[in-house]
């Protein structure tokens, strides 16, 4: 919840004219910004190198669900990717591994890549069970799919504790984790589609560090939160992407 209409319609500027100057080879870049600016942004991807996600959809079909937003609107927009289970909607509203799930299902039937999130708090770190956590999240969370289904699902982890808190999490405990989800994924499912299925990190990233974290082998790309509202520095992140 960053930024004025003027504000970001000048961020988007700035990123889409940045792009034209990178390699992006087989990079992805997508930009999620707040459900009002969708449009100028899908407006931006008409003519610049990225594709356009949301932050967050409804678990409902449609109806009298004021404030809400169905993945049939998100869909008739001609966005392609939306952001489920990030920390946030977890912590600040409850969201449920129930609740995510219904909305990753929801986003599925409308043709949405869900970009699902998952991630430990600092407590769980300390305890020394992240593991626990983030599989009891994904398997409630994303089991229920089939394997078609799982295909079209990006998985993004966050340690939650490494996101504006002062602390940050190594490239080796990012690998950690990244190989334990393909892992649960390999075992739930098969190992080619573990090896497929896209896993992004999400915790600090920064062009000083994204560099180091983007090599490790199981990385497949980043989830950008503070470091995206300056385009320099977003850029920068993009730039040190392994092709």
């Amino acid at each position: 919840m960053n930024k004025t209409f003027q504000e970001a319609d000048e961020l988007v500027e700035n990123i889409s004219q940045g792009l034209k100057e990178l390699n992006l080879n087989k990079k992805e870049v997508i930009l999620c910004p707040p459900f009002l600016y969708a449009e100028m942004v899908s407006d931006y991807a008409e003519e610049f190198p990225f594709s356009v996600g949301v932050q967050n959809v409804s678990e409902y079909k449609r109806g009298a669900y004021t404030g809400e937003v169905s993945a049939e609107m998100i869909q008739s927009m001609d966005i392609k990717y939306v952001v489920i289970g990030h920390s946030e909607r977890r912590s600040l509203f409850d969201e449920s591994d129930d609740v995510l799930a219904s909305k990753t299902d929801r986003a599925l039937a409308y043709g949405l890549t869900p970009i699902f999130c998952c991630g430990e708090l600092l407590e769980a770190r300390k305890a020394e069970n992240h593991f626990e956590v983030v599989k009891a999240q994904i398997v409630d969370g994303l089991f229920h799919l089939d394997k078609d289904e799982i295909q079209k699902v990006v998985i993004a982890y966050e340690p939650v504790w490494a996101i504006g808190t002062g602390e940050t999490a190594t490239k080796e405990q990012a690998q950690e984790m990244h190989q334990f989800i393909r892992k649960l994924v390999a075992a739930k499912y098969n190992k080619e589609i573990a090896d497929e299925i896209t896993i992004l990190y999400g915790g600090s990233v920064k062009p000083t560090n994204a560099e180091e974290i983007f090599a490790e082998p199981d990385v497949d790309g980043g989830l950008i939160g503070g470091a995206s509202l300056k385009a320099e520095d977003f850029l920068a992140i993009i730039d040190a992407m392994k092709e």
